[in-house]
């Protein structure tokens, strides 16, 4: 049976057409074992993207908590702040877990395919590959022998046809030209017939090693198409295996279809929308203004026991409490008031002739960190000797022995409170008559 080469699919014309070009078939084995480690190497740069910004949000928040917490916000606008500090940590957390799942479940995955799918051979290579690229060469053999027999044969009748022409055209010559005898001439006569024999015996050899090679070319495609459609399902496996996997990805990346992921910004939007500017007003003024509790002096009798050491000072019923780590408490509970009031040195009782602090927002032109950069100038700072014991009430103020010496930050105020500083680096505040200069 012939078979002309227009008849068959060009699938596997190029594969077939010429001996060995079924070579990028077997390398695409090698390929597939290098493409998975290029999508392992990819997973794993994104993770440390993914890392890298968790990280960052933590620390950002971290740093911003503090400083909205030590800043003058106060109220429910405060909590409304803080719970974008509180989004970030939770944002970060699924970033964290994004990046968990890259490496420990993706890249795993990959992994583990990659190592079933390709079995490395002592010698190199792939067992896959090596298998792909002898059935092809088995397949080819010996087709590719008849092709060779048919190539060496086309190129005797060419070479035939070539001397041919150049016996004719030396006979035309000698016709022309006086100087060839008619001997010479007959010579030339009989090369050209001779020629004309080779080419005949030249044209059928090439034709009858043209027509078995065409007869097994349909075995030959056969066996080629056989062996293409083993590398075929294998690379079957391998482009369904990349899309399963890169659903995979796309699950773990897309933060939108995680519940956790809506939940914290209806949360935000909840804590946001609960800021109530009344409720705030009212706290202040309660604590900072004219309906603050007010410790009226009133008279004392004179107590013998306390001669020598003065009582203690309380702070005025209505002083802000200790911040809170709760920040998120119901409207009304000062529990996460920022303890930026502690620091502020504010007189208990509420007057118009306050004057405001030193460095304010607009006097630096709005550059840098107004909270950091915040610190009271209203004294010197003065060595002191304790002349009692004094344990501290409350987390703002110092706990110290008598004889005990530390650093006076900030004179006395109206209550008879001073800020100083341990030696050990805690501040506070303690009563002005506990101690005496050095």
């Amino acid at each position: 049976m012939s078979t002309n080469f227009l008849s068959v699919p060009s699938t596997y014309l190029s594969l077939c057409s010429q001996v060995g070009n079924y070579k990028r078939a077997v390398k695409r084995f090698d390929d597939g074992h290098r493409l998975c480690n290029d999508l392992m190497g990819c997973l794993q740069e994104r993770a440390k993207i993914e890392k890298s910004y968790g990280d960052q949000l933590t620390a950002w928040s971290k740093r911003w908590r503090q400083l909205i917490e030590k800043g003058p916000q106060y109220g429910s606008v405060e909590r409304a702040w803080l719970a974008v500090m509180t989004e970030a940590e939770k944002v970060s957390e699924l970033h964290q877990d994004v990046k968990n799942n890259l490496v420990n479940e993706d890249v795993e995955k990959v992994k583990n395919w990659q190592k079933e799918a390709y079995h490395k051979q002592m010698i190199g290579g792939f067992k896959e590959a090596k298998e792909a690229e002898e059935g092809f060469k088995k397949a080819q053999k010996p087709w590719a022998k008849k092709l060779k027999e048919m190539e060496a044969a086309k190129k005797s009748y060419h070479m035939a046809c070539k001397e041919e022409k150049l016996a004719a055209a030396r006979e035309a010559n000698g016709k022309t030209e006086a100087s060839v005898t008619v001997d010479q001439q007959k010579k030339l006569h009989e090369k050209v017939d001779k020629c004309k024999q080779d080419v005949q015996k030249a044209k059928e050899k090439y034709e009858k090693s043209l027509e078995e090679l065409n007869k097994c070319t349909p075995q030959y495609m056969e066996c080629m198409e056989q062996v293409f459609d083993q590398c075929q399902q294998h690379e079957v496996k391998r482009l369904t295996f990349l899309k399963e996997a890169l659903l995979d990805i796309k699950r773990h990346l897309n933060l939108t279809e995680n519940a956790s992921y809506a939940t914290i910004y209806r949360e935000l939007e909840r804590t946001i929308l609960g800021a109530n500017t009344q409720e705030d007003l009212k706290w202040f003024s309660n604590n900072h203004g004219p309906e603050m509790p007010m410790n009226w002096p009133a008279f004392e009798e004179y107590n013998p026991d306390q001669a020598s050491a003065p009582p203690k000072k309380k702070k005025p019923d209505g002083a802000p409490p200790t911040p809170s780590t709760d920040h998120v408490a119901p409207p009304g509970d000062r529990s996460s008031v920022s303890s930026y009031e502690k620091n502020q040195g504010f007189s208990t009782e509420w007057s118009d002739d306050e004057q405001p602090t030193a460095n304010s927002g607009n006097e630096n032109g709005g550059n840098g960190n107004s909270f950091e950069d915040d610190v009271s100038t209203t004294g010197k700072s003065v060595r002191v000797r304790a002349l009692y014991d004094y344990e501290g009430q409350e987390q703002d103020e110092l706990t110290f022995k008598a004889g005990d010496e530390l650093t006076k930050t900030e004179d006395e105020d109206e209550q008879g409170w001073c800020r100083g500083r341990l030696d050990s680096g805690q501040e506070g505040l303690y009563p002005a008559n506990y101690v005496e200069p050095i």
